[in-house]
């Protein structure tokens, strides 16, 4: 091998650039894994939340 090629083949100093992209990935899609079913669920909780505060009445009861 010319001695170019050798050196390239030892040269490992983009290493952690591409450890730390994998890492970046697997965390941002570890979090969407995460916060998708929460987010599809409150808005079924939003909607409930809703319902009630709809059927309060709002003021003075007169008897």
């Amino acid at each position: 091998m010319p001695l170019n090629l050798k050196r390239f083949a030892k040269d490992d100093s983009g290493a952690v650039t591409v450890d730390w992209v994998v890492l970046s990935a697997a965390v941002i899609g570890l979090g969407m894994v995460v916060l998708v079913p929460i987010a599809y669920s409150s808005g079924s909780s939003a909607q409930g939340i809703s319902d009630y505060i709809s059927g309060l009445t709002v003021g003075y009861d007169n008897q």
